[in-house]
């Protein structure tokens, strides 16, 4: 039978069931959706909303999940039940054939931040390094016939991962609320194939111990990478979201270096912790000198007057033995390799280590 969804409130010992109202349109549910999918009961990164497929036709809303596995959302909208089924069924074959490079050149002609870092964003994680290993479709209904319930369950004993959600709109006073109700229990399991809301996990690489991600954020006026490169320091400050990660790494850390919005520019060990950059010291000719006394580039002073009233507020920089050092011209940047919002995190993407030792020709020797 048809998904039905009520509401009551308790006035007293009388429950009040509340009036089911007509949401204004199921565009309306789709924008609801996109700026928070979580109303399907799990954080979800938003790839993109109306995405066209190369077969002329459009995604209502494209969406992966922490283990890197694809959500295709359709609205039914006033589609009969063959159509909508279908529809979804037709988006879902071509979505399954999708490589990680062209997932994520799909997410970023959409999403307004690189896509390593929007992921980063909605799950506090890296992405893993293998996207894509389950398909999951969603067909998304304010009312749900018997016919598509029928299509959909059918499927889904054949293993098929299908399902459909049910929201109510309903109305209290000036009060308006959704409700949510699933098709099939998520830890319902099929006859065969990807059980839904049991998500295939992607692969994911531990930790190696070593290797950290370095944003140097070089800029006009400021901070200068060429300063970095000739005189062996990464550098983060003026506030303290951009210093603390920072300041974490530690003294024999393999740091992988990469300006925003530019690439990767080098590779190298910390020789010390991070210190302010007017205590910070660099070697000269075979001589350790003040980096504040050196001939740079870029500027390094916060605060008033040029002075930092905190450690917060403050530079701070960490010594670096280069391995390889290129210029900002020369950058390196490959699809899909790792970015982040913070100026210092662990990196644990094989990918981007795999492309970076292979573009510097760099191996264990090089290290000490």
């Amino acid at each position: 039978m048809p998904v039905e969804m009520g509401i009551w409130r308790i006035d007293g010992d009388t429950p009040k069931r509340l009036s089911a109202a007509t949401l204004p349109s199921e565009e309306m549910l789709e924008q609801y959706l996109e700026n928070d999918p979580s109303l399907l009961g799990e954080r979800l990164l938003v790839i993109g909303r109306q995405v066209r497929t190369p077969h002329g036709k459009i995604i209502d809303l494209l969406t992966m999940d922490i283990e890197g596995n694809i959500n295709v959302l359709e609205l039914k909208r006033d589609k009969t039940p063959r159509d909508v089924v279908a529809q979804v069924l037709d988006y879902g074959s071509w979505v399954r054939t999708l490589d990680r490079d062209t997932i994520i050149d799909l997410a970023n002609g959409h999403l307004d931040d690189p896509f390593e870092s929007a992921f980063e964003e909605v799950f506090g994680i890296s992405a893993p390094d293998e996207l894509n290993a389950a398909l999951r479709m969603t067909i998304v209904a304010t009312d749900l016939d018997a016919g598509s319930e029928r299509i959909v369950t059918y499927l889904r004993d054949f293993g098929v991962p299908v399902n459909a959600v049910f929201f109510s709109y309903l109305q209290d006073g000036d009060r308006h609320y959704l409700a949510r109700s699933w098709l099939a229990r998520e830890d319902e399991g099929e006859t065969g194939g990807v059980s839904y809301g049991k998500s295939k996990k992607g692969k994911r690489a531990e930790w190696n111990g070593r290797d950290w991600f370095i944003s140097f954020g070089a800029y006009t006026g400021g901070r200068q990478w060429e300063d970095g490169r000739k005189y062996g320091f990464v550098s983060a400050g003026g506030d303290a979201w951009y210093s603390r990660t920072l300041r974490n790494v530690p003294v024999g850390a393999r740091v992988n270096v990469c300006i925003p919005q530019q690439g990767y520019v080098a590779v190298g060990e910390t020789l010390g912790p991070a210190e302010r950059f007017d205590a910070a010291q660099v070697t000269v000719d075979g001589v350790d000198s003040a980096l504040a006394d050196q001939q740079l580039a870029g500027w390094y002073r916060h605060g008033e007057g040029g002075i930092a009233e905190s450690d917060d507020e403050a530079e701070w920089v960490l010594p670096v033995r280069w391995i390889v050092a290129k210029p900002q011209s020369d950058a390196f940047w490959d699809k899909g390799m790792f970015a982040n919002q913070n100026s210092a995190c662990k990196l644990r993407q094989e990918f981007t280590l795999e492309r970076l030792a292979q573009h510097f020709g760099l191996d264990e020797k090089d290290f000490t």
